[in-house]
């Protein structure tokens, strides 16, 4: 059935994986694109990433950060998604580059998946950064095993290097030549990622989580400075060169609802209580 939640799994606090029915979907996506959903009538929009494609269904990979994924998180198996538009967005750009380092980082791990099985297919020797708070928030770790090398980056040193992932790539760099680099995350890592690529001249892809409405670049909601250049993350990207990204005004965009989203959440909490699903 359209839109139905074949399969639920929780990988880590608050991080929860959907496989959804959907043969449309599933056979148009293509690495980089992502969806929108809208839970129920009067729900918010809420932009995820294509994580994987599977027969008629794909998958996705959600955070509980706000009230609509909270909400999102709470759904079962067998329940149903009411809206999902999709896949939107540029695809990545996949041709054979080489050597090239991807780094993916908290729930930004389920974004490089299909990125770097697509390089890797193409002929691309590609090394895997996977990054998280800790050893229990790395998710998806038996997805990379094809990676030329496989490195790890936790911020309290429970696995791999105690090493943010921008220091981590940054000392990579140092001992391999990549042609190209992703960085898949938090907007703060990838600006991060970012600084290091344009110390090295070395083209770097992030995807911008930018606040979105209809996915079409009609509402304006997800615009973004590239240069010195307006461009809207659902059509233009949302894979941009982070040498290129305006960091300041996209942080600063991110959190302009932040007052409202805590309000949100916080009423939410008071009708539903405890959070025990996350």
């Amino acid at each position: 059935m359209l839109n139905n939640i074949v399969k639920k799994e929780k990988l880590a606090y608050g991080v929860h994986l959907f496989w959804i029915e959907n043969p449309i979907i599933s056979k148009k996506a293509k690495p980089g694109q992502f969806v929108i959903f809208r839970i129920h009538e009067g729900g918010e929009r809420i932009p995820l990433t294509i994580s994987k494609t599977k027969g008629n269904m794909f998958r996705v990979i959600v955070k509980a950060v706000g009230k609509s994924t909270y909400e999102l998180c709470k759904l079962k198996e067998n329940d149903y998604i009411k809206d999902v538009v999709g896949p939107l967005g540029t695809p990545s750009e996949i041709k054979r580059y080489g050597r090239v380092l991807v780094i993916g980082g908290g729930v930004g791990i389920a974004a490089i998946a299909p990125i770097v099985d697509a390089l890797i297919n193409v002929g691309n020797k590609v090394d895997t950064i996977l990054a998280a708070r800790n050893k229990e928030s790395i998710i998806l770790e038996d997805e990379f095993k094809d990676s030329e090398n496989l490195y790890f980056a936790t911020n309290d040193g429970s696995k791999g290097e105690k090493l943010f992932p921008n220091q981590l790539m940054e000392k990579l760099i140092k001992e391999e030549k990549y042609d190209v680099v992703w960085a898949i995350g938090p907007a703060l890592m990838m600006k991060a990622c970012s600084e290091v690529a344009k110390q090295h001249n070395l083209k770097i892809f992030v995807s911008l989580n930018a606040i979105m409405v209809d996915g079409t670049g009609m509402c304006g909601g997800c615009r973004v400075r590239i240069k010195d250049t307006l461009k809207y993350t659902c059509v233009d990207g949302p894979e941009f060169d982070g040498r290129d990204v305006d960091w300041n005004s996209f942080l600063t965009r991110l959190s302009q609802y932040k007052a409202e989203e805590k309000k949100a959440l916080e009423n939410y909490l008071k009708i539903v209580g405890e959070p025990t699903w996350l």
